[in-house]
């Protein structure tokens, strides 16, 4: 207030009073500050979460207009990486329970050359659905009975960033299961390359085949490359 910098005028020089004003509207300025909190909760903030941390309207639309956070769906803020250029970080904060399936995991193991407009994202069958209503990134989640969810689960790593992603055995059981939904061509290849793949398990395969239902299938189309 006018009042304020009449009191601090004679006391202070010029820049130690814009200190002293800034410090008197909490630590809005103070960028690393806000990261710290951000750093906690894995680099996403839900609205409430801010709150709780005391980080208001003002403070969001300041840091917002700075380029430090950016919003990516109702209620959700991320901080802005200048050096991270990957959606794989932001897939595995906003879906943490996420497993990457199908065409993500096709171009990953490189059984498919195209790289998938979609995240594809293998989630139990319970969960909600609209988190998955989303601007960006854009992502298509395929919904899976929570008993066969994890089989064939497995780690990986795209652009230094850990993930949850189905093995080989598993990304073929699915598509099989999926076979009327692929690209014709995205399938061919992917069976062709997986059975030139000499880290390849046959045995591991046919026990995923089971649980899946595509036993047949796995026998039918698979045993002819054999």
């Amino acid at each position: 207030t006018i009042w304020a910098y009449n009191m601090h005028i004679q006391k202070y020089p010029l820049e130690e009073l814009i200190d002293v004003v800034l410090k008197g509207y909490g630590t809005m300025y103070d960028v690393q500050y806000y990261k710290e909190i951000f750093d906690r909760y894995g680099g996403i903030m839900r609205t409430t979460e801010l709150a709780r941390e005391k980080v208001f309207y003002d403070q969001r639309q300041q840091l917002i207009e700075d380029g430090y956070i950016e919003k990516i769906r109702r209620g959700y803020y991320q901080w802005v990486d200048p050096d991270d250029f990957s959606e794989a970080g932001l897939i595995t904060r906003l879906f943490p329970d996420a497993i990457l399936c199908m065409d993500t995991a096709l171009r990953y193991y490189g059984y498919s050359d195209r790289t998938p407009a979609e995240w594809h994202l293998a989630v139990s069958k319970d969960s909600n659905k609209s988190r998955f209503n989303i601007d960006y990134p854009f992502v298509r989640p395929y919904y899976v009975e929570p008993a066969v969810l994890e089989l064939g689960l497995t780690r990986g790593n795209i652009d230094g960033h850990e993930v949850d992603i189905y093995d080989k055995e598993r990304l073929i059981c699915d598509c099989l299961r999926y076979r009327n939904k692929m690209d014709k061509e995205i399938f061919n290849k992917a069976i062709r390359r997986y059975i030139m793949d000499p880290e390849k398990s046959i045995p591991r395969l046919m026990y995923y085949a089971e649980p899946l239902r595509v036993k047949r299938q796995v026998k039918d189309l698979i045993g002819v490359w054999l």
